[in-house]
């Protein structure tokens, strides 16, 4: 067993994973290293060939694979190491960590401080539990998206796709290009659960029906997909009698929602958000196991990759800053709770001594509101959607105003705020 020594370790080469070590090495950390199990750098930007990102970061409209390389670049002018085609398989809470490749076996690396960035993978239709047989033509659209754009092929004709998050949105898009017919686009909700920018883009600019408060109710088919059933649902996501409608298809692609891989972090004894379902991280990112930070989508799953990649530049420099001891130790720490139509906020726990970032997602769509935090700082929003991330940096200013031990996030209406005045 080949055996390691680094300052920094991270696991995974996709932007949170690239932006991480970037940082790390610049914070000081001399030995830093990824490790990644795919062939190549970018993680899920490879596939993305679609333009939209680095608008934040870059003031340009690239692809994915284009941000991705933007930071491989600078990634050659350092002399940070890189294991490609390498498989962590365990992770202890005393930062070591065991991989192995088709080169060298199995590896004991032993990180001063690791970062995760492992990013997330799609729920599955067995999460799903859709009544039917397993006939071909079943995709998430991740998978789907992969076919086309990096494999070549087209995975059929005539398409339903169950779910409105962004890739489903994206994909509704290319596989019109590709000369395929989108019958429809269905989502549980009362609203698009995706970008409304990629609702335009996406479905109206190509006039691609979306059906809402609707969801697949049953598949049909022996060998290959034939149509797919779907109904209008009531309160409680149950379908409504008499609105069944039969649609014809041979392709079905699911966008119903990511899941962080935190396998690892399990593992590693990393207490996990049960919203969330990534890592609990105080301000500096770091997890309930010292040494070991998270970022990306492994720690919540981000609308926009300019935020994984500035995320990720924190997490690498606070690691970087703990590998060397350089990490001071917070004069009082507090913990931060949702509140009304907040659905989760991160980080979890903060101290008072710095400028803290916090992201958060609302539960429902909610018109002219102010977004609360903690009674410190109030700010008004035209409209807050699940479907895009709230963030907002507090000053140690602003923050040491603060009683109690704890922070509360809060959505509160104008009746409200207007009652407080």
């Amino acid at each position: 067993m080949r055996k390691m020594q680094v300052d920094v370790a991270v696991i995974g080469g996709g932007p949170a994973g690239l932006a991480a070590a970037l940082a790390a090495r610049q914070e000081g950390a001399a030995q830093v290293l990824i490790i990644e199990r795919n062939h190549e750098l970018g993680g899920i930007l490879q596939q993305c060939i679609h333009h939209g990102f680095g608008l934040h970061r870059f003031k340009a409209e690239l692809t994915g694979p284009e941000y991705a390389q933007r930071f491989m670049d600078e990634l050659k002018e350092t002399d940070i190491k890189v294991l490609l085609n390498t498989m962590v398989l365990e992770l202890t809470k005393e930062r070591t960590i065991y991989a192995v490749n088709s080169r060298e076996g199995m590896l004991e690396i032993r990180a001063k401080a690791v970062v995760l960035a492992m990013g997330c993978r799609e729920r599955t239709r067995g999460a799903l539990r859709i009544p039917g047989k397993r006939p071909a033509g079943i995709f998430s659209a991740g998978t789907a998206q992969r076919y086309v754009n990096i494999d070549g092929y087209i995975p059929g004709k005539k398409v339903v796709i169950l779910g409105s998050g962004d890739i489903g949105l994206i994909m509704a898009r290319r596989m019109s290009l590709e000369g395929a017919q989108v019958q429809a686009v269905v989502e549980i909700l009362p609203y698009a659960a995706g970008l409304a920018r990629n609702v335009v883009q996406c479905l109206e600019d190509f006039d691609i029906p979306l059906h809402l408060k609707s969801t697949v109710i049953e598949i049909h088919g022996e060998e290959r997909l034939e149509a797919v059933t779907i109904a209008q649902v009531d309160e409680n996501w149950q379908p409504i009698p008499g609105t069944e409608r039969r649609i014809e298809c041979d392709t079905l692609l699911l966008s119903v929602g990511l899941i962080p891989e935190n396998e690892l972090s399990s593992g590693a004894g990393v207490e996990l958000d049960p919203v969330t379902n990534g890592p609990k991280v105080d301000d500096t990112l770091m997890t309930s196991i010292p040494g070991i930070f998270a970022c990306g989508n492994v720690l919540h799953v981000h609308d926009l990759v300019d935020n994984v990649s500035k995320e990720a530049e924190r997490a690498g420099a606070y690691a970087a800053q703990y590998a060397l001891e350089k990490l001071p130790a917070p004069s009082r720490r507090v913990k931060v709770e949702a509140g009304a139509n907040i659905r989760y906020v991160v980080p979890q726990e903060i101290a008072l001594d710095k400028p803290v970032e916090f992201f958060m997602r609302v539960q429902q769509p909610e018109e002219d509101v102010y977004l609360d935090l903690g009674g410190l700082r109030r700010v008004k929003k035209q409209f807050v959607k699940p479907s895009e991330m709230l963030n907002i940096t507090l000053t140690p200013e602003v923050l040491s105003k603060l009683e109690g031990d704890t922070l509360t996030v809060r959505i509160v209406s104008q009746k409200e705020v207007g009652a407080d005045a």
